[in-house]
C-alpha cells in the first residue's frame, strides 16, 4: 500500500510552494530514518477528513478538537509545531474573535444577538473557543440570535465582511498566513478579542501507527526544523518551533467544552 501525506489545515494556495518545500525536506529525513515510501508529493483532497483516512496515512496536520473527539484512535499524534503569529505562544495558540470595522461592539458582551458565522462543529478555534468565550455571557442557553456554519475559515471571514453575519472566531494562524499572502481577504475586518490559548494543531499519523515509525517521524521533523537551509520555507509559514505531544496534551480542549455545557451554554447558539 501507497503512503500518503498531507497537510491540509494551513494549505493556502498562494503558499503551496512553501508547504511543498517543507513537506520535500521532511520526506528526504523520513527517507533518512529508513521509510523508504515517503511520498515524493502532497495528498491535496477536497474534504481534509478524507486526508485522515487509515489506509496508507503517513503524515498529516489536524485540528486538535477531532484528534481529542471524533478521531481519537484514528489518528496518532506525533508532535505539534509552534508558530511565529500574533496569539501564538510555544506550542499554543488563540482564535481571533473577527467583526467589521464599523461594528460598535467594544467587547464579547457587545455581540449579544449578533449573527455568528463559524466554521465547523468540530473545529477547535471556529467553533469550541467562542462557545467557551461567550459562555459566561449566555442566557438561558443564547448568545447570538442566529449561526451560519460555513464550511471554512476563509468563508467565515468572507461572511462577516459581506455582511452575511457579524462575528467569527478564526485560527489566528489561519489569520496571520491570510494577512501576509491574501490581505485584500481581511480589508475592512479588525480584531475584537482573542480566545483563551489552547494547545495548537498537531502533526499526526495513523492511530496504528508502531512505536518505532512514530519515533522515527519525530527525529525527522527535530532535523527539519534544524535546518539552516529551510529557514525561509519554515518563516514562510510562520513556524518557530515544535514539541513531542501526545493527544493528553489536548484535554485542556475537553475540558473547554465541558465548562461551557456545564454552564448551560452547551452549543454555540
Amino acid at each position: 500500500m501507497a503512503l500518503r501525506a498531507s497537510l491540509p489545515m494551513y494549505d493556502l494556495f498562494e503558499a503551496r510552494q512553501w508547504t511543498d518545500r517543507f513537506w520535500s525536506a521532511v520526506a528526504v529525513e523520513l527517507r533518512a530514518e529508513g521509510i523508504s515510501e515517503a511520498p515524493d508529493a502532497l495528498e491535496r483532497v477536497p474534504d481534509h477528513h478524507d486526508a485522515w483516512r487509515p489506509d496508507g496515512l503517513l503524515f498529516s496536520q489536524s485540528c486538535g478538537y477531532p484528534v481529542a473527539t471524533a478521531f481519537r484512535g484514528a489518528l496518532r499524534v506525533v508532535a505539534t509545531p509552534h508558530y511565529a503569529a500574533p496569539g501564538c505562544e510555544g506550542l499554543c495558540y488563540s482564535s481571533v474573535i473577527v467583526v467589521r470595522e464599523s461594528n460598535r461592539a467594544a467587547d464579547l458582551g457587545g455581540l449579544r444577538d449578533a449573527v455568528c458565522a463559524f466554521n465547523s462543529r468540530n473545529s477547535q478555534s471556529g467553533y469550541n473557543a467562542l462557545r467557551s468565550a461567550v459562555a459566561p455571557s449566555a442566557r438561558d442557553g443564547w448568545f447570538f440570535a442566529q449561526t451560519v456554519e460555513t464550511g471554512a475559515h476563509a468563508a467565515s471571514i468572507e461572511a462577516v465582511r459581506d455582511g452575511r453575519a457579524d462575528v467569527c472566531s478564526v485560527d489566528c494562524v489561519t489569520w496571520a498566513l491570510l494577512g501576509r499572502y491574501r490581505p485584500a481577504a481581511l480589508v475592512g475586518l479588525r480584531v475584537l478579542a482573542f480566545t483563551e490559548p489552547m494547545p495548537g494543531l498537531p502533526f499526526v499519523t495513523a492511530g496504528d501507527c508502531a512505536e518505532a515509525i512514530l519515533d522515527a517521524i519525530r527525529r525527522a521533523l527535530q532535523r527539519t526544523l534544524a535546518r539552516p537551509d529551510l529557514a525561509q520555507t519554515r518563516e514562510a509559514l510562520l513556524i518557530a518551533g515544535l514539541s513531542v505531544t501526545s493527544v493528553d496534551a489536548y484535554e485542556p480542549l475537553l475540558e473547554m467544552e465541558r465548562a461551557a455545557a456545564a454552564s448551560g451554554y452547551p452549543e454555540l447558539i
